[in-house]
């Protein structure tokens, strides 16, 4: 909705997510009944310092509902991926690496490219190329390492295509170009997310094998990124460092909303005015309160430099323990600076 000087005219308003997780959400309040998501199957695991969703998209319903590609989507929830905790982060990168390695199977002599997408100039945009920073590199050392130490590494290769308004080139051509040159057998594509929940921000990774459209989450979609048009499998991982304003102002409305009709008398007319505000009225709320700044106004946490580069460690490390097979988790940060 938006506002002119004389009437109020509906737009299309959509909760900007790239989360599996909350995509499910929203398909879960869409829908009357949580069984009719057909299609879609969750499994979540919890521990102490994480939790561990697992979805599986199997059918084209479930990817029409979901709003997803079918295949996996593994997120890992954590607060102190925020906070300074060696011991929990060292848990992570074990999980990680595992669910990485479960996503896509490789062989041990499979070249593998590592690619970090973003713009490097801007902080929560940067995670893409930090973590290519970290990443241990060694096709270009193949056939000269010793024997010993060659059989612990595989060839991998990795770049930072940088973003079309450096370039001048989308990301997808820089990719499939490289890809075309150099024939690996699987990429793994980083990139920051957009989320829906303010809580989620700087608080999870998620992992797919479906692909990844570049700066979706902020509304600039770009050439996908995935089997269809590389022609090899690509491991999307992804953290999420903003959130839409919109998107944040509708879910702290409907918060407000909920708490007034319980501090109200059930029946009341207030009560219910409440109930009967209807979506698109809310919308217009929002877009009057933020204006001009409804469509490309996100939010990231103060803290977020601090927080981008502990994710790009932990990340790094646990695609480090998951390509190579003699890197383990007693080398953590022997190859991160």
């Amino acid at each position: 909705m938006y506002q002119t000087n004389e009437k109020k005219v509906p737009i299309s308003f959509s909760i900007r997510t790239d989360l599996a997780i909350e995509a499910r959400e929203l398909a879960q309040q869409n829908a009357q009944e949580a069984d009719q998501l057909k299609g879609v199957d969750v499994n979540t695991t919890e521990d102490s310092d994480y939790f561990l969703t697992h979805v599986h998209i199997h059918s084209e319903e479930g990817s029409r509902l979901m709003g997803k590609p079918k295949g996996d989507y593994i997120t890992l929830e954590s607060e102190k991926l925020k906070e300074n905790d060696v011991e929990c982060h060292e848990k992570i990168i074990k999980v990680l690496a595992e669910n990485i390695r479960s996503l896509v199977k490789f062989g041990e002599d499979d070249c593998i490219l590592v690619a970090g997408l973003g713009n490097w100039n801007i902080t929560p945009d940067a995670l893409g190329p930090k973590v290519v920073s970290k990443i241990l590199v060694t096709r270009h050392l193949q056939g000269t390492l010793p024997e010993e130490i060659e059989k612990t590494v595989r060839p991998v290769a990795a770049v930072s295509p940088g973003v079309m308004g450096i370039t001048g080139i989308e990301t997808g051509e820089i990719l499939k170009g490289i890809v075309d040159k150099l024939q690996p057998s699987l990429l793994i594509a980083i990139d920051a997310l957009a989320a829906r929940r303010s809580n989620r921000i700087n608080a999870a990774i998620q992992m797919s094998n479906t692909g990844v459209a570049p700066g979706a989450g902020v509304g600039n979609k770009r050439m996908m990124l995935d089997k269809e048009s590389l022609g090899i499998p690509v491991i999307a991982i992804g953290v999420p460092t903003v959130v839409d304003a919109a998107t944040l102002v509708n879910d702290t409305m409907d918060r407000i909303l909920g708490e007034m009709m319980q501090q109200t008398e059930t029946g009341s007319a207030f009560y219910q005015t409440l109930q009967s505000l209807e979506q698109e009225e809310k919308y217009q709320m929002i877009a009057d309160i933020l204006g001009p700044y409804t469509g490309n106004m996100f939010v990231t946490p103060k803290e977020v430099d601090a927080v981008v580069d502990r994710l790009a460690n932990i990340i790094a490390n646990a695609i480090n323990i998951a390509i190579h097979p003699g890197v383990t988790m007693a080398d953590i940060n022997k190859y991160v600076w």
